[in-house]
């Protein structure tokens, strides 16, 4: 049995930390133990890991350079003489890399998920230094594989695994209700946005096209779920174009699904992604989705197919994807029906968790570990 650790920045309620949480859940116990560490702090996705029986430990970053969390997480990894470390996300991925070098886990993976166009000089130097210190970087797209290519992670590095979600049943909602709780009309027609609010989601973009269509498809009202750096912002924008009637700010919720179930509509105006999850979350679904034609995107949405994709930036292009979509409600039943079957064919949670338990195993036996003897202890 291999012990596994799953080091992460935080618990919180997006792509990764999802991602996260249903790897460490579904590996098999017969062959994996698992633990999660947090290295900033934890959040809501902690109750799930708990429930699942995954101890999970804070290590408490403080600062944006923190010696003594490096050292505090190398200690833990020493102590816990784990057989497999696999990080995610930048902050967990150099700290991470580093202390497992530090204490000599056998083996490292590495989770990117996100062509990250955020990076400067130092971050990319960062990941192409740490990249020997992996034994895989995986990336949950092809576009993500891609762009670590491009970056200088040699290819014999990188391995591609396709994020997964579980086939669970939607939830049974009265769609009119979930909109009067929201407080717009029990008629409308919803479209919802869920994600991080920050440049990446270019949630600035869907508020003009909000602005664009609000004269010529009156009856549309949107949703955004989540919070972020730029929701001050954004709540100022919407103002602005007078779209305070049209458009409300969620921040985080814990019914996403139950949003999703009564929304006409998802929509995702991303100038860059890995392969996101509240796509997969829509599809599941059935829900039709608007989309920019952005890095990963454009592996799970099929234009015209399983949705309706815009080039990035577009306004008037993504506006009238829009309005199409919402005055056409036949066509988006044909495409969110399409959507699910595409998921459920290509994005399922068990097969992303067969992919890296078979992916640990070959690393732990190139390191001439037994998967069925190795210590834990």
């Amino acid at each position: 049995m291999l012990k596994v650790l799953q080091l992460i920045p935080t618990l919180d309620r997006s792509g990764a930390e999802k991602q996260m949480v249903t790897l460490a859940r579904g590996l098999p116990r017969d062959r994996f133990q698992v633990e999660a560490a947090t290295l900033t702090r934890s959040g809501p996705l902690e109750a799930e890991l708990t429930a699942a029986g995954v101890p999970v430990t804070g290590i408490t970053k403080r600062f944006k350079v923190d010696p003594s969390a490096l050292r505090r997480l190398t200690a833990f990894l020493k102590a816990g003489r784990f057989d497999v470390v696999q990080t995610w996300l930048f902050a967990a991925n150099a700290y991470g890399r580093i202390a497992a070098r530090r204490a000599g886990a056998p083996v490292v993976v590495t989770a990117e998920m996100a062509v990250d166009l955020w990076k400067g000089p130092i971050e990319r130097y960062v990941d192409r230094k740490l990249a020997t210190y992996s034994d895989k970087v995986v990336g949950n797209s092809h576009a993500v594989v891609d762009f670590y290519k491009r970056l200088g992670v040699p290819a014999d590095r990188l391995e591609m695994i396709y994020s997964g979600i579980a086939d669970e049943p939607p939830p049974k909602v009265d769609p009119a209700a979930v909109r009067a709780e929201i407080g717009f009309p029990g008629d409308a027609k919803l479209a919802l946005f869920v994600g991080r609010l920050a440049p990446q989601k270019r949630v600035d973009d869907l508020l003009k096209v909000l602005d664009l269509l609000q004269h010529v498809q009156p009856d549309l009202r949107t949703a955004i779920v989540g919070d972020g750096p730029s929701r001050e912002s954004l709540e100022r924008l919407a103002v602005g174009l007078a779209l305070t009637d049209k458009v409300r700010f969620l921040g985080h919720r814990d019914d996403v699904p139950r949003l999703m179930a009564a929304a006409d509509v998802a929509v995702l105006p991303s100038a860059y992604e890995g392969l996101p999850n509240v796509v997969l979350e829509a599809m599941l679904q059935a829900r039709p989705v608007v989309a920019t034609a952005a890095p990963g995107t454009t592996e799970v949405v099929v234009d015209g197919v399983t949705g309706v994709l815009a080039p990035v930036g577009d306004a008037p292009l993504l506006a009238r994807a829009l309005r199409d979509l919402v005055r056409d409600p036949d066509r988006g039943r044909a495409l969110g029906e399409a959507g699910r079957a595409r998921v459920l064919a290509e994005f399922r949670a068990d097969a992303m968790v067969a992919r890296f338990a078979d992916l640990y195993e070959r690393l732990a036996a190139a390191r001439g570990l037994n998967a069925t003897t190795a210590p834990t202890s």
